[in-house]
């Protein structure tokens, strides 16, 4: 049994209907499987109890409970998303290195963009939640002189749904109105992944400025699968998950320093991204995520994991 903790709309609830449709439903049905938050649902009393950690260390709503070793025996299993992720929990609270599995985020089937020909409009797509560097983005966009270069900005409050949104979305008002008024961005607003991936084609960079430590980053893994060029900072998670492929500019936490690194960068891969090394790069950097970040695989690992634990419960 697999319980949601929110209306599946965001990465984790995306993971999870990924997990219903490539994991055996007998094998789903043994255990419990919640996101993050301990206990936020009764622990079951005869299955195998999972906590599928996505969420970074330094929450307020995770540190009381992780604090308390007397706690982490009630799960069976810790998974987590990534080996950053699992390494800060294991420092910060002491979990039991037994009970600890990382099995990372996977994607599916993304339609590659062409490659890019020298003189054709450069098209930058960014569909991340504003308050995880939206503000850094438009600064560098104010910098932004290439004429050939626009940006398009999906970011939204409301991928955390319609409750979510109303409590927060006022609190960006600003910083969306900024993105309307400026003349080399489009402000577009919430798309569902599924608008996002069937339209990932027609763009040529992702430029995400993260000012937030990522455990794991869905937006980076497609994007490097769709085949477009990568920019984004060094924190959390985000080396780990896209690996030597995408540019990365060292976190700043002047902001306005920030922004001006990635106008540099911004600049500098729309010089070169016809060059016929820039597209076998990009070209290796879809197959690396294909094989290593497709939900065959991770269904396959997952599949693997259940069969233990199960087994592991009954003896």
């Amino acid at each position: 049994m697999i319980t949601r903790n929110q209306t599946p709309k965001g990465g984790t609830e995306l993971q999870f209907e990924y997990l219903e449709k490539y994991v055996d439903k007998k094998l789903l049905d043994q255990v419990q499987i919640t996101t993050s938050v301990p206990e936020k649902i009764p622990l079951h009393p005869t299955k195998v109890n999972i906590l599928w950690q996505k969420n970074s260390y330094d929450q307020p709503n995770l540190a009381p409970w992780f604090q308390d070793k007397s706690n982490h025996k009630k799960y069976d299993w810790y998974v987590f998303n990534s080996h950053w992720t699992f390494e800060k929990f294991r420092m910060m609270f002491g979990l039991p290195l037994e009970k600890c599995v990382v099995i990372k985020n996977g994607i599916d089937y993304i339609k590659k963009a062409e490659p890019y020909k020298e003189g054709d409009p450069i098209k930058i797509i960014h569909q991340n939640t504003p308050w995880r560097g939206l503000s850094v983005l438009l600064g560098a966009m104010q910098l932004v002189k290439n004429p050939l270069i626009t940006l398009d900005v999906y970011s939204s409050t409301e991928v955390y749904g319609k409750d979510f949104m109303e409590k927060n979305d006022d609190n960006y008002k600003e910083l969306y109105e900024q993105a309307k008024q400026l003349p080399n961005v489009n402000y577009i607003g919430y798309k569902p992944n599924s608008y996002i991936k069937d339209n990932m084609h027609k763009y040529n960079m992702y430029v995400y400025p993260s000012i937030f430590e990522e455990t794991s980053c869905i937006s980076l893994l497609e994007c490097m699968a769709g085949g477009l060029y990568c920019i984004t900072t060094n924190l959390g998670a985000l080396f780990e998950t896209g690996a030597e492929f995408p540019m990365y500019v060292p976190y700043d936490d002047n902001y306005m320093r920030l922004a001006s690194k990635f106008a540099y960068g911004i600049e500098a891969a729309a010089k070169t991204l016809h060059h016929p090394q820039i597209h076998n790069h990009i070209e290796s950097q879809s197959h690396y995520v294909n094989i290593y970040y497709n939900w065959n695989k991770i269904g396959n690992g997952w599949t693997n994991f259940l069969k233990g634990a199960i087994n592991a419960k009954s003896q």
